[in-house]
């Protein structure tokens, strides 16, 4: 009997801190500061609405932050009913964004990003729910604790939904009763490193952690994102005249390929548990920012060939940018696994468009300025992470026009798939029954990114992205029916939603 009360203490707790923070929350706001719009039942009318079954022109009526009906162009003219109308023209209406891979580093580094920051990036740049990752917040998520500091942290300061993932790492792994309090308690899923992770409180697993994971997640029915890169054996680079630092092709060898081949390939003796009737059925597998398109990528072809339980995401900035291109000593494109060279970004894409790639996320990863080392330009010490979160849509539309992207991919990349794989059956399309999270924007509005646009990310100057010329202009973000984001305005009040597995 204690040891059984010493198991649900800390859910009763994390229950209780919940309960209190929602009903504090459904007290304080008022509709008028939780949206720009003052309706709580209207119609949003386009030319170009991107739902389930294709392109349609006509109409979606919103009701009590749910999608109520959706009416084609020929049978909205005699449509009799009436109430507020937006009329976006020609503008395109999509599903919001769901980005699963993103640090908000708040509680305890919130002078890197922070939830308010973040999550007004992510207002404005489409993203109706993101899930924050585990780490580079301070203390890292491992434990029912460190995941009530996170919701208290995120409590009326989210202005998008936001989900969280658990970490797994060795003090948690072969202690099945905490990692199934964390899973209890409510986070999506747990997420791993196969290598250092550069934050002290999260250090890295190995497959007899993972195996452990997956056996736990099982019960749950729910994923095990892994950073997939395993340290081999390298030769010690000097910094000389070959190996200067400042060199993007000095950094670049300090990770070759071989480093997620091995991962993935190790990992993947774990996942055929996860198919049907393994040990493991239940559990999914997840690796999370792919680069190396060769030989990890066909491991993975086979595996799900194989029947494994497992999907892949890769991330804007391998799609976007190649080795050959980043220039000396410009540390903001220093990422892990690194950006490599055209013909593997050329690689990336045709896994994508084919669907060996599953989906898209930012792994929006800030820093303080400083900590990335630009005036020095030294790539091997510098902090690595790409800060994109804003940007994502546009930059994904804008290097996807080479290659055909439609607007249909935009949304299965971007918003279906990702609502899958954290188990929310209410988001990702605009379909009757679900959130009415929806943005509007014109694809074909070109901009360059500068300092003379709204930027909400906390510290702009380490983007990778600031300089270049995007097409694709967000123009409003509704979230649950609440017109959070519009033409570089907030709603008063930071009314997201702790979005928490059941």
């Amino acid at each position: 009997m204690d040891h059984f009360l010493w198991r649900i203490l800390p859910l009763l707790a994390l229950l209780s801190s919940f309960l209190y923070f929602y009903f504090q929350n459904s007290s304080k706001f008022s509709h008028s500061d939780c949206s720009l719009l003052p309706y709580n039942h209207y119609w949003i009318t386009s030319k170009s609405i991107v739902t389930p079954r294709g392109v349609i022109s006509g109409a979606v009526e919103v009701k009590e932050g749910n999608i109520v009906s959706i009416v084609k162009e020929e049978d909205w003219q005699g449509n009799s009913k009436r109430g507020h109308i937006i009329d976006y023209g020609e503008a395109v209406v999509m599903p919001g964004l769901i980005d699963v891979h993103a640090h908000l580093d708040d509680p305890g580094r919130a002078e890197w990003e922070g939830f308010p920051s973040g999550t007004k990036a992510a207002a404005a740049g489409g993203i109706t729910m993101l899930i924050d990752m585990p780490l580079n917040n301070f203390p890292s998520t491992v434990s029912v604790e460190t995941l009530r500091l996170k919701l208290e942290a995120a409590e009326k300061n989210i202005y998008v939904d936001v989900g969280f993932w658990g970490g797994l790492v060795p003090e948690n792994a072969f202690n099945a009763s905490s990692l199934e309090a964390l899973l209890s308690a409510g986070v999506l899923g747990l997420k791993s490193f196969m290598c250092p992770s550069g934050i002290n409180d999260f250090p890295m697993t190995n497959a007899s952690h993972i195996k452990e994971g997956l056996s736990v997640l099982a019960k749950f029915r729910r994923p095990l994102l892994v950073h997939a890169e395993i340290q081999q054996d390298s030769e010690n680079y000097l910094e000389d005249d070959a190996n200067d630092p400042r060199h993007y092709s000095t950094y670049l060898k300090t990770r070759p390929p071989s480093w997620e081949e091995a991962a993935i390939r190790e990992l993947l003796t774990l996942s055929k548990d996860t198919g049907i009737g393994g040990s493991a059925e239940g559990a999914h597998l997840h690796i999370v920012h792919l680069s190396d398109s060769g030989s990890s990528l066909q491991l993975l072809k086979q595996a799900k060939r194989s029947g494994d339980s497992v999907t892949v995401e890769t991330c804007p900035h391998y799609l976007a940018f190649s080795a050959e291109e980043i220039e000396d000593g410009d540390t903001r494109f220093k990422c892990a696994p690194p950006i490599r060279n055209a013909a593997n970004r050329e690689a990336l894409w045709k896994a994508l468009l084919e669907g060996d790639i599953d989906m898209l996320s930012s792994d929006h990863s800030p820093t303080m300025p400083e900590l990335k080392l630009l005036n020095e330009g030294n790539f091997l010490k510098a902090w690595g992470g790409i800060s994109s979160l804003q940007f994502v849509l546009p930059v994904t539309w804008s290097y996807g026009q080479k290659y055909g992207v439609t607007l249909e991919q935009l949304a299965l990349w971007w918003s279906e798939r990702p609502a899958k794989l954290v188990g929310k059956d209410s988001k990702g399309a605009i379909e009757v029954g679900k959130h009415a999270d929806i943005f509007v924007w014109e694809p074909n509005t070109d901009f360059d990114l500068n300092d003379d646009l709204p930027i909400y990310i906390k510290h702009p100057s380490i983007s990778a992205y600031m300089g270049t010329k995007l097409s694709g202009k967000v123009l409003t973000t509704f979230v649950r029916g609440n017109l959070v984001y519009k033409e570089g305005k907030h709603a008063s009040a930071a009314c997201g939603s702790l979005i928490l597995a059941k």
